[in-house]
């Protein structure tokens, strides 16, 4: 029978591990969100620039250095709701597997278990995402449209109290396509290459250069598998009623998809693919290893007799 801390250690150690990660990135992510935004303009036939360069000269000019960090506590706040759900649910359920049956899961178990992780984890963090798309965007609105938050927790009232309690998971369906996406392109292929490399080499068990490079292969994985979905996602969370129509640009997210086809053609559905992969492989590679380190120091392998 585990114990409490057995079975609450996957969901801290995920938490945490998501929070470090997003400290170092979450530069990136803000550069990555401008792109979108600025895309979708362009799309719309405004004259912007989506220059990688030019748009972190634009942050530095009018924001300064911490303008990178625009929507830091919204990020953190994603993660202990997030991470900590996708992360944890799934180690936890490997580890049940570990216990009851003795052995690790299957590649169709893992498939299995990292999509069911992410779709929990999407729907618990929808509104810390929601609240941190709206931060990063904020400033390419003109000065009487933006929303001025203070910070994640007067977003999140200002949101229920203006627009309504549904409003905190406008998105969702991109934001769950996301989240599987994502958790079954990142954990199913970390633990699965391990596992080839492992077998590959006959020491017995993984070291660091293992880990190392399948973490670096799950964060290829997901930033191709998630960018799509978080493009749209973006969109749909920033939107707001056109002042000459009374209506939101986008009626939902088929019709979002459309209209970025229509308007960016299929490869803008991937814009600004290396700035996204500078963000999300990063990332995924600092989750997975903090993830096994944490969790080799908190629960070490026990001494077979």
């Amino acid at each position: 029978m585990p114990t409490f801390f057995e079975l609450v250690s996957p969901f801290l150690i995920g938490g945490i591990s998501g929070c470090t990660a997003t400290t170092f990135v979450q530069p990136m992510d803000t550069v990555k969100v401008r792109i979108q935004v600025r895309s979708e303009l362009k799309g719309q036939g405004q004259a912007v620039n989506v220059s990688t360069l030019e748009i972190v000269r634009d942050i530095l000019k009018t924001e300064g250095p911490f303008g990178f960090y625009k929507g830091i506590g919204a990020a953190l706040l994603r993660q202990v709701t997030y991470a900590t759900t996708r992360l944890g649910l799934y180690r936890a359920i490997d580890d049940h597997f570990k216990r009851t049956y003795d052995r690790s899961m299957y590649f169709k178990e893992r498939c299995l278990a990292s999509s069911f992780s992410g779709f929990v984890g999407s729907i618990v963090g929808n509104p810390a995402d929601l609240c941190l798309v709206r931060f990063q965007a904020d400033t390419l609105l003109p000065a009487a449209q933006r929303r001025n938050y203070k910070n994640v927790f007067d977003a999140l009232y200002r949101i229920v109290s203006e627009e309504g309690l549904l409003t905190l998971w406008r998105g969702s369906l991109p934001t769950v396509i996301r989240a599987i996406a994502m958790n079954l392109s990142m954990l199913t292929t970390y633990d699965q290459i391990k596992d080839i490399i492992v077998s590959l080499h006959g020491k017995g068990k993984e070291d660091y250069t293992d880990k190392l490079l399948s973490s670096a292969a799950a964060g290829i994985g997901c930033a191709i598998a998630s960018l799509p979905p978080d493009n749209l996602k973006t969109k749909l969370q920033r939107m707001k009623i056109d002042p000459a129509t009374g209506q939101f640009p986008y009626k939902n997210i088929g019709d979002c998809f459309l209209k970025t086809i229509q308007r960016e053609g299929v490869t803008g559905l991937w814009v600004g693919l290396p700035v996204f992969y500078t963000r999300v492989g990063p990332h995924a590679m600092i989750t997975l290893l903090v993830q096994d380190t944490l969790t080799q120091m908190w629960n070490p392998p026990k001494k077979k007799n």
